[in-house]
C-alpha cells in the first residue's frame, strides 16, 4: 500500500498535489485574510456593498498576479545573481520560520502595523493596488514565502510542469479566498472578533513555522549532502 502511494506521488499529477499541499498553506498563513478583512473593512466599510465587492475582486487579481511572479520566477532572478538553490532554501526556510514565530508571539503588533499603513486609504481615489494589495495583501513577507516555494521546485525532467500547475492552482484557490473574504469583510469581522482573529493568526503562523522549518532542513541537506559523499569517497 505505502508502495503504490509512492508510485503516485511520483506521477505527474502526485507531484501537483504535493506542490498545492506545501504552497496554499503557506500562502494561507503568511497573506491571512481572515484577519485581513478587519483592516478592509476599516478602508472601505462606509463604501457602497457593489463598491466593496468590486474592489475586492480587483485585490484578489492583483494579489494572484503578485504571487504567481513570485512563486515563478522568484527562484530564477536570484539565480540570475549566482544564489544557489540551497542558499535560496537555507535563507528562505530562515525567513519564514523567523516571521511565523513573530507572528506567533506578536501578532496584534503586526496587524496594528498594517492598519497603520491602510490609515487614510479610504480617501484616495483607488487603493487596489497599494496599500490594499502590496503591501497589506501581498507585501514582502508574502513575496519571500512565495519565493522560498517556489525554489523547491524539481528539474526540468522530473516534474517540473506539474510542480508549477500545483504552485498555480494554490494561489489560484488563495485569490479566490482573498476575494471572498474581503468581499464578505463586515460579516467576517462580525463572525470572528477580535478573540476569533487572534486564534486563526496563531494557528497560521504555527503552520508557517513548520513549513519554514521543512524548507530549511532541505536547503541544508542540499548543502551538507555533497560534503558527505565526498568525505565517504576520500575515505580508505
Amino acid at each position: 500500500m505505502a508502495a503504490d502511494i509512492a508510485a503516485l506521488l511520483a506521477t505527474g499529477p502526485g507531484i501537483a498535489v504535493q506542490a498545492f499541499l506545501l504552497a496554499f498553506p503557506g500562502l494561507f498563513s503568511i497573506v491571512n485574510p481572515l484577519s485581513g478583512a478587519f483592516i478592509f473593512n476599516e478602508v472601505c466599510g462606509a463604501w457602497p456593498q457593489a463598491e466593496r465587492h468590486r474592489l475586492a475582486r480587483v485585490v484578489a487579481r492583483y494579489a494572484f498576479v503578485v504571487m504567481i511572479v513570485a512563486l515563478w520566477a522568484g527562484s530564477y532572478v536570484l539565480a540570475f545573481f549566482g544564489i544557489s538553490l540551497a542558499a535560496l532554501r537555507c535563507a528562505g526556510g530562515l525567513v519564514l520560520a523567523l516571521s511565523a514565530w513573530d507572528r506567533l508571539n506578536q501578532p496584534e503588533a503586526r496587524e496594528a502595523r498594517k492598519q497603520e499603513q491602510a490609515a487614510g486609504a479610504g480617501q484616495q481615489e483607488d487603493v487596489a493596488l497599494f496599500p490594499l494589495t502590496i503591501p497589506f495583501t501581498t507585501g514582502p513577507g508574502t513575496i519571500a514565502v512565495a519565493i522560498a516555494l517556489g525554489s523547491q521546485h524539481p528539474p526540468l525532467h522530473d516534474g517540473l510542469v506539474a510542480f508549477y500547475a500545483g504552485m498555480t492552482l494554490a494561489a489560484a484557490v488563495m485569490a479566490v479566498v482573498i476575494w471572498a473574504c474581503y468581499g464578505a469583510a463586515d460579516r467576517v469581522a462580525g463572525w470572528l472578533g477580535p478573540s476569533g482573529s487572534r486564534t486563526v493568526t496563531r494557528l497560521g503562523a504555527f503552520i508557517l513555522l513548520c513549513i519554514g522549518v521543512q524548507i530549511l532542513i532541505t536547503g541544508v541537506t542540499d548543502v551538507l549532502q555533497p560534503l558527505l559523499q565526498g568525505a565517504r569517497l576520500s575515505t580508505p
